[in-house]
């Protein structure tokens, strides 16, 4: 395949024009147009520089001696994003199983993965790592199992679609006094046996799990476990010295940051003051970021990326089973959920029995556009927390994450106005 004229976005997390070749599922060749300089000024997409400059014209394909050719228009050329939190989508949880509780018809639940994985695929999002709720162990574990070994079938090339590259649990090591939307009667201690339980069941897909520092072994659990899997900070009551203690002992990351979480008080910064000193101090941080326009205002996005840098923030959707699916009620981890459309902000999913935000039902290139249009965060900035981190932190940034030769050829194209025009998934058309 032969992608030209387009804006492709650089490994130096800039725009230049050229064109890309694939071929066999990866990018072959990548070449920039000599006349193309770069100014090094962020583009924004409602700022003053932008594609409207050059014209984006329609995207088109055509077959020239057997090879396709995608004139791109004028687009941007976006690396596959990746979403390393979301819960479900198209009406499934990853956590669902079809047959119920006793999971004994796996092509009933490899259908449903199929379903998720392609429905990401078809939004941009080429590489996943959705999250598990607090739910029994036995129950997630079996989840793990399944995952695994969609995994692998993926692997083998008998499932396509968003490429599963692992699993990020919120619960179960949570606490109550923070739960949000997941259900607190089947928090667990904090256990090493139970978490070697996990990681058996998840064959090595595990790649974060959150955990409340204040509680009773968390700490020694980080220490103990740190180098197995990603400790987030995650549904926590903590205060600073606390999430400093468990940052200290190996914690690198934080579940959706502001939710679920002491607010950050001037007197009392808790965990979001202890989260924004370690990335001063320059340790090895990543902070999730919900940008739904619900979950997190405008301008503590834009504090948030000035303070961690653009270095530090992952974007994830947080979505639940309701995202591609119209308004109505639905379930998360159990608990029972409404879905209905707040004008000028979009769809909001809540806890029936409290209004509590119960994750999202926006996408991630959705929280994209949030950050862009409404928080003002340029454009590479944006793409870098939601392709360049989420890989980093998943250990695959040898293959995702950048449009660089030799990685899988995973593109998406967007106009100026930052609407999807066409995704190509590992070298193919979508």
């Amino acid at each position: 395949m032969f992608i030209k004229n387009v804006r492709i976005y650089t490994e130096e997390k800039k725009f230049r024009s050229g064109s890309i070749e694939t071929r066999d599922g990866r990018i072959t060749a990548i070449r920039y147009e000599e006349t193309d300089a770069d100014d090094g000024r962020p583009l924004q997409a409602m700022g003053e520089r932008n594609l409207a400059e050059k014209g984006c014209g329609a995207v088109s394909v055509s077959l020239e001696e057997s090879e396709t050719i995608v004139d791109g228009g004028g687009c941007y050329a976006l690396p596959g994003m990746i979403d390393m939190h979301f819960h479900g989508c198209k009406g499934w949880d990853i956590c669902d199983l079809p047959d119920g509780e006793s999971g004994e018809d796996p092509e009933a639940i490899f259908r449903m993965w199929r379903e998720i994985a392609e429905y990401q695929a078809s939004i941009g999002v080429t590489g996943m790592s959705p999250a598990t709720m607090t739910l029994p162990a036995d129950r997630l574990k079996m989840t793990l199992t399944y995952a695994a070994a969609f995994a692998g079938l993926q692997k083998s090339g008998k499932a396509g679609g968003s490429r599963l590259a692992g699993i990020n649990m919120e619960g179960p090591f949570i606490s109550p006094a923070r739960c949000g939307a997941q259900d607190a009667s089947y928090i667990l201690p904090c256990s090493k046996d139970m978490m070697t339980q996990f990681l058996e069941s998840g064959e090595g897909l595990i790649k974060v799990v959150g955990i409340a520092p204040e509680k009773e072994d968390a700490l020694l659990l980080i220490s103990q476990m740190k180098d197995q899997v990603r400790f987030s900070l995650a549904h926590t009551d903590a205060d600073y010295e606390t999430a400093r203690q468990a940052l200290e002992a190996g914690a690198c990351h934080v579940t959706h940051l502001f939710n679920a979480m002491p607010p950050w008080h001037h007197r009392e910064p808790g965990v979001v003051g202890a989260v924004m000193d370690a990335a001063a101090e320059g340790k090895e941080i990543m902070a999730e970021l919900i940008c739904d326009g619900f979950h997190v205002h405008p301008s503590v996005i834009r504090t948030a990326f000035e303070l961690l840098g653009e270095d530090c923030i992952v974007l994830i959707s947080d979505s639940m089973r309701a995202a591609g699916m119209p308004e109505g009620e639905y379930t998360l981890g159990g608990q029972e959920v409404v879905v209905q459309n707040v004008q000028g902000r979009g769809r909001v999913a809540v806890l029936k029995k409290n209004g509590s935000l119960a994750g999202s039902t926006a996408s991630l290139p959705d929280c994209i556009r949030t950050a862009v249009q409404k928080a003002g965060i340029p454009l590479e900035q944006a793409v870098a927390a939601a392709a360049i981190n989420p890989a980093r932190c998943l250990g695959i940034e040898k293959e995702q994450g950048t449009i660089s030769v030799g990685k899988w050829a995973d593109i998406v194209l967007w106009d100026q106005d930052l609407a999807q025009r066409m995704v190509i998934c590992r070298g193919n058309i979508l």
